[in-house]
């Protein structure tokens, strides 16, 4: 009652003095000044409310066995399907981001701007996968001849192609720029592009990985999910001590617990990943078969002797490990505590706009993008570490191949092969 009162004291004060009226209006425009209750707005309140944290807990925990068997489902069916939920989950982190600064006041004095972003969204995907998956793509279609010029004429000039693009984006922007809304557009624009460089770039580094071989894309996933989950357990029921500002839920426990639970995981995980051709064997195509190939020596069982490191009474007195486990614990400690940096990032970020989630796609998750967010930095320095450390760095046969058939003509190829055989048959000669 007594604010009801003073409420009405002060409107009533308010139209008797102008100045003040016009104070009163300046005050209640003042940015800082958000509705009192975000929460309410952006997702149920169950998801927030400490007394329902239970039942938080079992939407949560629903929506993870959902999301878990999907992606089960993806591995299954091969590196073409995985690629393209890739895309899928692309396409909706730009959605919650492109309509998180929209303002449908000001796009109805501009129609068809939003088409813009998808226009620059779309080039940037035709240039990355361009580079990316040009050697797969060539593979798939070399037995065709004609279609086989055509593709290699598109990945020749692919860079060229994109650029043009780019322009004609660039220049259309131009164009459609009006007056009272150029603040908008160039915010729009310069949103566009920061969504491109810090989802859409990084977030394309997980389709390198896929087809270098599943391994280093599914391990590296795999342990963002079994650090944010195993996170969420140790906070939960033992979680005592606030980690960072940014996220007042995130503990000091959970974190460490988290930590010691992917560092051991990401060590067991690859050597049970590590024995199955599927996961290891890259794929040279875009098809969908089974693969066969040498697995290397970084998936060879190497035997390691125990000895007086352990025990009289334990019963195993050696082991046998993959070369790669050891780079499985690099994997695992950055998970566990580089990667975590992406989720206070999202978090920073959140608060800035005043928001809870980015969407509410997934009940007790939020967006697409919560749940995307640590995977990215995983899946760039994934990608990192396998070109520095794992691939080899000398040319290999399948490089020069790549490279022959992507850069010299069917009858520039024919050439190198008759010269070939005049230089076999020269040192057969000479030995003989």
């Amino acid at each position: 009652m007594m604010q009801k009162e003073t409420s009405s004291s002060d409107v009533s004060s308010s139209s008797s003095s102008p100045s003040h009226a016009g104070a009163r209006v300046r005050h209640r425009r003042r940015p800082t000044e958000v509705t009192p209750d975000v929460n309410r707005s952006n997702g149920p309140a169950l998801l927030v409310s400490d007394q329902n944290k239970y039942k938080s807990m079992l939407i949560r925990t629903y929506s993870t066995v959902w999301m878990i068997g999907g992606f089960a489902f993806l591995v299954y069916m091969g590196h073409l399907y995985i690629w393209a939920g890739v895309v899928v989950i692309q396409i909706f982190m730009a959605t919650e981001l492109f309509n998180l600064l929209r303002k449908s006041s000001e796009e109805k004095q501009l129609p068809g701007f939003r088409m813009l972003n998808w226009h620059f969204f779309f080039t940037a995907m035709l240039f990355t996968y361009g580079r990316f998956l040009s050697r797969e793509l060539v593979n798939t279609v070399s037995s065709d001849h004609l279609l086989f010029k055509l593709v290699s004429g598109l990945i020749k000039y692919q860079m060229f192609i994109c650029y043009f693009l780019y322009i004609a984006g660039f220049v259309w922007f131009i164009l459609t720029l009006k007056k009272k809304t150029y603040k908008y557009q160039f915010k729009q624009y310069a949103w566009t592009h920061m969504i491109l460089l810090t989802v859409f770039a990084q977030s394309s580094f997980t389709v390198a990985n896929i087809f270098e071989g599943m391994f280093w894309f599914l391990l590296p996933a795999s342990l963002i999910v079994i650090n944010d989950i195993a996170a969420y357990l140790f906070g939960f029921f033992l979680g005592r001590t606030p980690l960072i500002k940014l996220s007042p839920k995130k503990t000091w426990e959970g974190f460490i617990g988290a930590s010691v639970t992917t560092i051991i995981s990401a060590f067991l995980l690859a050597n049970v990943m590590g024995r199955f051709q599927w996961f290891t064997c890259p794929r040279k195509d875009l098809s969908t078969g089974w693969l066969n190939c040498d697995p290397g020596p970084m998936f060879k069982p190497e035997h390691y002797f125990l000895g007086d490191w352990v025990p009289q009474w334990f019963p195993w007195k050696e082991v046998f490990l993959l070369p790669v486990q050891w780079h499985a614990l690099a994997l695992g400690l950055f998970a566990s505590i580089i990667a975590p940096f992406g989720g206070f990032f999202a978090s920073g970020f959140k608060r800035a706009f005043k928001i809870k989630d980015f969407g509410d796609s997934i009940p007790g998750h939020g967006g697409i993008t919560d749940r995307m967010d640590c995977q990215m930095v995983m899946a760039v320095f994934a990608y990192i570490y396998h070109q520095s450390f794992i691939s080899p760095h000398n040319f290999s046969v399948d490089a020069i191949l790549d490279q022959i058939i992507r850069n010299l003509t069917y009858e520039e190829q024919k050439a190198l092969y008759q010269q070939l055989g005049e230089i076999f048959q020269q040192r057969q000669l000479m030995q003989s």
